[in-house]
């Protein structure tokens, strides 16, 4: 089917999630173009909603340029965002721990991230350079999923309760909201200027064995164009889809140093 010209267009893979389904309605009903990857005769510029692998592919032919956190991102943050120690690391270093340790890779899914017992419990046929984050084990009561948008929250959901897959508006409990984004506001004051303006950020109710009630810390950062939107509102999630992988030609000069390479 023939694209007119000057119409936005949504690329995403073949194989829809829910999410994409999602996006898909949202960004026909702006007048959007919405094409599978797959297509022949596709042309940019484009915006991707997808895998890594994928759009890294289609970004130099279709135009766009994905923006992400950087690796160490979540291992540079102070303690009082992450309310746990968090360090940069790489596989051959994971593989020597001998001790209970949280280990995800930074940014695809090259293994499972989980609490290992041990380093020897790792995946044997890693790279030994692949960078890998090493956190120290915590227990989340509750996650949720913020869609960040110029340092401001687009789209929130709950997406688990105790490492169980939960989503929930995050309007339907005001008092929460509330505390998300006061912590939101006190993160992005901070560290705003090492994010992209257009990114996902998940966080969550840390349990202290020590002390009663919770505290909020960041669980990790992800690329917006690769994240379930849970329970988010779909049109404010494709909105920061929307930015954060875009044609290359609108990028933002602030987030140069967040394009994938």
């Amino acid at each position: 089917m023939r694209i007119e010209e000057g119409t936005a267009v949504l690329v995403m893979p073949g194989r829809w999630t829910s999410t994409m389904e999602l996006l898909a309605v949202e960004a026909a009903g702006r007048g959007m173009a919405v094409r599978r990857a797959e297509e022949s005769g596709l042309v940019g510029p484009a915006h991707w909603y997808g895998g890594p692998v994928a759009g890294a592919g289609l970004a130099d032919r279709l135009g766009f340029a994905l923006l992400e956190p950087v690796d160490g991102w979540l291992a540079e943050l102070p303690e009082e965002f992450t309310g746990r120690q968090v360090r940069a690391a790489t596989v051959a270093e994971a593989w020597a721990l001998d001790r209970p340790t949280f280990v995800k890779p930074p940014r695809d899914k090259s293994f499972p991230a989980d609490v290992y017992a041990d380093g020897s419990r790792l995946p044997s046929d890693l790279d030994p350079v692949t960078p890998v984050l090493l956190s120290e084990v915590v227990t989340f009561a509750a996650e949720y999923r913020l869609f960040l948008l110029d340092g401001r929250i687009a789209a929130a959901s709950r997406y688990a309760v105790f490492g169980r897959l939960d989503p929930r508006p995050l309007g339907t409990d005001r008092a929460v909201a509330a505390e998300i984004t006061e912590f939101a506001d006190r993160l992005v004051a901070v560290a705003g200027h090492t994010l992209p303006s257009a990114v996902v950020v998940d966080v969550g109710q840390l349990l202290d064995p020590y002390r009663p009630g919770h505290r909020w810390a960041v669980v990790e950062a992800n690329m917006a164009w690769f994240s379930h939107a849970y329970a988010a509102d779909p049109a404010r999630v494709l909105d920061v889809v929307l930015r954060a992988a875009g044609p290359r030609e609108r990028l933002l000069p602030g987030d140069l140093a967040f394009v994938r390479h």
